[in-house]
C-alpha cells in the first residue's frame, strides 16, 4: 500500500510478485485454528511465518485425525506456507532462542492457554520493554478483566456462551454451526488488526509496536449483533429456524419432486411479489394483506412455507432454479461437502491448487481474496521442526551450537522426512 501521492494523484499499483507482505516476519506461538488462521492469512499475502512448536508433538491440531495421508485435516487446512521451528520454551535456552527470533521479527501472534504468555515473559509490559518494535497480537477466549477471563475457551464453548448455539438448529434442539466460526472469525479479525497497524506504519513511518488483544467471545458477540440488538429492543429471544432466518420470509429450504433440496430466498417486498406472481403463479398470495410487507410474512411464515413447499414438491430442482433465475429470485442447491469438492463454480474458476506436505501433495483452495497481478504463494505444510536448523543458522548459530542446543533439549530432534 502506497502513501497518497502529492496533489491527490492515485498511488502506484502494488507490483511485488512476492506479495504485499513480502519482507514481513511473523513469529507464531499458536495451536488449533484461531491463531493459525490469522498467520496463514498473512502467509497467503507473502509474509514469512515461523511457527514455534513444542518438540514433544507440536501443535496439538497435528494429531486430531490422520485422514490426509496420515496428517490431520485441520492442520493442513490452516498451516500451509509456514516454517516449523521446535523450541522448548520452558527451558532457559529455548526461551532465549525465542527472544532472539523476536528481535528480528515484525509480528508476534499467540493463542496459548490463559496466563501462558506472561509466564514466558511475553506479557504486554515485557514486550514493551524488550521488543518495543513488535506488533504483538494475543488471541484468547474471553478477554482480560472479566469473571471468565481465566477459563479455557474452545470454539464450541465460546459459541454456546455467546448465544450462537441458541440461534442455530431448531427450537429445543440447539446446534453448533459446523465450521469453527468462532476460531476462524477471530483469526481473521486478528489479521485485520495487524494489517491496520502495518498500514498505519506506511503512512506515519517507523514507530513503536502495538499490543493487540482479540478474544473469541468478543468476536462472537459482534457476530451476534443482529440477534443481540433484537433481544435488547424487544425482550424476545428469537428461536432458531434451521435453514431459515428470523429476519425475513420467505427464506428457506424446500424438498423437490426429484428428491433434491432447493433453497429460495427473498430479502424485500419486491422480490416477494415476483416470487408469488412469476414463480408460484399465485397472485392471490401476492395480494393477501398478511403477506404484503415483510413483518407480516415473518408472522405468517408457516403458511408461506407450506405454499412454497407444496409447489416445489411438484417440480424438479432444475426446473425450479431455471424459473427462479428467470424471475430474479435468489436460489441455490443444498449440497453436501462431497458435492462441493468438484463444484462447477470452483472448477470453472480454477480455485484449486496443489500444495506440498510431508506426506506428499494435496489439493488446497486458493485464499478468497483475488488480487490482480498477484498469485498467492500457496506454500507447503511444514513437518514438525522441519525448519529448525535452517532458521537457527540464519539467525547466526553454527552447527556446533545447534548440536549443543539439541543435546540440551532446547530444540527438537533433527528433522527427517
Amino acid at each position: 500500500m502506497d502513501a497518497p501521492a502529492p496533489g491527490g494523484a492515485a498511488p502506484a499499483a502494488f507490483s511485488d510478485a512476492r506479495g504485499p507482505l513480502a519482507g514481513v516476519t511473523v513469529i507464531a506461538l499458536e495451536q488449533a485454528v484461531s491463531a493459525p488462521m490469522c498467520t496463514r492469512t498473512l502467509a497467503d499475502f507473502g509474509a514469512r511465518v515461523l511457527k514455534i512448536e513444542n518438540p514433544d508433538g507440536g501443535d496439538f491440531a497435528r494429531h486430531y485425525d490422520e485422514v490426509v495421508a496420515g496428517q490431520a485435516a485441520h492442520f493442513v487446512w490452516v498451516n500451509r506456507g509456514k516454517e516449523s521451528v521446535t523450541l522448548d520454551l520452558k527451558s532457559a535456552a529455548g526461551a532465549d532462542l525465542l527472544h532472539r527470533l523476536l528481535a528480528r521479527a515484525d509480528i508476534l501472534v499467540s493463542n496459548l492457554a490463559p496466563g501462558a504468555t506472561g509466564r514466558l515473559g511475553l506479557a504486554p509490559a515485557d514486550l514493551a520493554t524488550r521488543h518495543p518494535h513488535l506488533i504483538a497480537v494475543e488471541i484468547d477466549g474471553f478477554g482480560t478483566g472479566g469473571p471468565l477471563s481465566h477459563k479455557r475457551a474452545y470454539d464450541l464453548l465460546v459459541q454456546a456462551e455467546a448465544g450462537v448455539c441458541a440461534v442455530t438448529g431448531f427450537p429445543g434442539a440447539p446446534a453448533k454451526p459446523g465450521p469453527p466460526v468462532a476460531d476462524v472469525t477471530t483469526g481473521l479479525y486478528a489479521a485485520l488488526a495487524i494489517l491496520a497497524q502495518l498500514c498505519g506504519r506506511l503512512r506515519a513511518g517507523p514507530g513503536p509496536g502495538a499490543r493487540i488483544a482479540v478474544s473469541l467471545f468478543d468476536t462472537m458477540a459482534e457476530v451476534m449483533g443482529y440477534h443481540l440488538t433484537y433481544a435488547r429492543h424487544t425482550g424476545v429471544d428469537q428461536q432458531p429456524l434451521g435453514m431459515s432466518s428470523p429476519a425475513v420470509s420467505p427464506y428457506g429450504s424446500y424438498a423437490t419432486a426429484d428428491g433434491q433440496t432447493v433453497v429460495l430466498g427473498t430479502t424485500n417486498d419486491r422480490e416477494w411479489q415476483r416470487l408469488a406472481r412469476e414463480l408460484l403463479q399465485r397472485p392471490d398470495l401476492a395480494e393477501d394483506a398478511r403477506f404484503r410487507a415483510n413483518p407480516g410474512r415473518v408472522r405468517h411464515r408457516a403458511e408461506l412455507d407450506a405454499a412454497i413447499g407444496d409447489w416445489c414438491l411438484r417440480h424438479d430442482l432444475a426446473a425450479i432454479q431455471k424459473a427462479a433465475d428467470a424471475a430474479g429470485i435468489g436460489n441455490s442447491r443444498y449440497n453436501l461437502p462431497s458435492d462441493v469438492l468438484d463444484h462447477p463454480q470452483l472448477v470453472a474458476r480454477d480455485r484449486w491448487r496443489t500444495i506440498d506436505t510431508p506426506a506428499g501433495p494435496i489439493p488446497s483452495l486458493l485464499p478468497p481474496a483475488i488480487v490482480a497481478g498477484f498469485d498467492p504463494p500457496m506454500g507447503a505444510v511444514p513437518g514438525l521442526g522441519q525448519h529448525t536448523d535452517a532458521v537457527l543458522a540464519e539467525w547466526g548459530y553454527d552447527a556446533a551450537e545447534i548440536a549443543e542446543l539439541r543435546a540440551r533439549g532446547a530444540i527438537g530432534s533433527t528433522y527427517r522426512t
